[in-house]
């Protein structure tokens, strides 16, 4: 078994430990959680005060000009596309997630009613044609919420259907009727990850467009959406982007694809020329076409100094370097939990390196109360070992879950959480009243 001088002999030759010195994290806290949130880049409070001070304070509005304000959403979107394999000018940064998709969604569902009527309009007078509707959007049970909250409501609005599917079902749900296809590439439950050019490929042979959600993936696994082909993308800012809490979101929408049609949300941002200030809406050609209204300058400003970090990564071997780091950390994560930890938790995350994203999910199992999982959580938490919690249901176990970033995390870092966790089952602490679901402050 990996001991604790093992995990620190890994770090004195792991090229990537520098990267941790970019980060300001608490004294003697092991943080697990950056899967929901991302430590803060020691840069960023500096940038943000230069904004508020001198941006906003001295220049005032001139700063829509002299600090380039307008601008912003697309220059920090050409930042992160390089971490998900779209080109210059097809990223946007703007607005949430969730506004977001409901913008691709729509737009989606706008391109494939125009293709059904284009084709409909061409076998005109053919008799016996016959066509199904391509009315429904397809989506995984397990996907995070807020997209099938937007899926739902924009389903009920258009007259489609949603379809939801276990996992296992992607590459064999693509029926006549099914129009886009609607996934998260990893998983923020399981942290399975799916197979993007695959499932991509086989949406497209059955006439499918696709959407990927990236919450879980950018900054954390290698994406390349244009290699993928993929349709529509959305992702967060907060989470592996480290841009803070509540971070402007992105957009991408495949260039075939951005020219095509309105997105619903037609605010001024999105104009051709927003600075005419014309009556009659004309949309911009290119990706900003997808923003809206006015832009959280100082959150985009926070963010586009937190990507200073994937600058110094990219010097040490960049997404690649990551991703390699992030298999070792989550392995060894794994390795030390069966080893320390015998038979009391099972692995929900996949064990295969080209299904797995940059997290752990475990459930109680064994000696292990069912519904330990939450008081487990809280019990790490009061030793300085930050995970979360995901209540299950019927269908699904409650679980633990770590989040493994690769920027500012160590090998001894893992040891010391394991550690943590076998004394939190040695001492059953999870069964100390001030750690239960019903008393314990979330």
């Amino acid at each position: 078994m990996t001991s604790l001088n093992d995990c620190r002999d890994r770090d004195a030759a792991d090229p990537l430990a520098p990267l941790k010195n970019l980060f300001d994290l608490p004294q003697g806290m092991i943080y697990l959680d950056g899967n929901s949130l991302g430590a803060l880049p020691r840069a960023v409070p500096a940038r943000v005060a230069q904004v508020v001070a001198e941006q906003w304070g001295r220049d005032l509005i001139g700063s829509w000009n002299s600090a380039g304000w307008f601008d912003l959403p697309r220059r920090v979107g050409d930042r992160i596309a390089p971490l998900i394999g779209a080109g210059p000018g097809e990223v946007v940064a703007t607005d949430t997630t969730s506004v977001n998709l409901y913008k691709v969604l729509s737009a989606a569902l706008t391109l494939v009613e125009q293709d059904e009527a284009g084709q409909g309009q061409s076998k005109q007078g053919i008799a016996g044609s016959t066509c199904t509707p391509r009315r429904t959007v397809v989506s995984e049970r397990s996907n995070f919420p807020t997209d099938l909250y937007i899926a739902e409501a924009l389903c009920r609005e258009r007259g489609w259907n949603l379809r939801l599917i276990e996992p296992h079902e992607v590459q064999t749900c693509l029926e006549p009727d099914v129009g886009v296809l609607m996934l998260t590439h990893v998983n923020y439950r399981s942290g399975a990850m799916h197979d993007m050019p695959a499932v991509t490929a086989a949406a497209h042979a059955a006439g499918v467009l696709v959407i990927w959600d990236l919450c879980h993936s950018a900054g954390a696994v290698p994406v390349d959406l244009t290699a993928a082909d993929a349709d529509f993308s959305v992702g967060c800012g907060y989470k592996y982007l480290n841009g803070g809490p509540g971070a402007p979101a992105f957009a991408w929408v495949h260039p075939r694809h951005v020219a095509r049609c309105w997105q619903p949300l037609a605010g001024w941002w999105s104009h051709a020329q927003p600075f005419a200030f014309k009556p009659g809406y004309e949309p911009a050609m290119d990706i900003t076409r997808y923003q809206c209204g006015t832009q959280p300058i100082i959150s985009l400003s926070a963010l586009d100094c937190a990507l200073d970090v994937f600058t110094e990564a990219d010097k040490l071997g960049g997404m690649a370097a990551l991703r390699s780091k992030s298999l070792a950390l989550t392995d060894l994560f794994i390795e030390l939990v069966e080893a320390q930890c015998p038979g009391q938790f099972e692995l929900i995350t996949p064990h295969e390196h080209a299904k797995r994203g940059s997290q752990v999910s475990l459930s109680p199992k064994g000696t292990l109360p069912s519904d330990s999982a939450y008081a487990t959580v809280q019990a790490l938490i009061a030793r300085g070992i930050v995970g979360d919690f995901r209540a299950g249901d019927a269908q699904q176990p409650d679980i633990l879950r770590f989040g493994f970033t690769p920027l500012y995390l160590s090998y001894e870092n893992v040891g010391m959480a394991v550690q943590g966790l076998q004394q939190v089952l040695v001492n059953k602490e999870y069964a100390l009243p001030q750690f239960t679901r019903k008393q314990a402050v979330t």
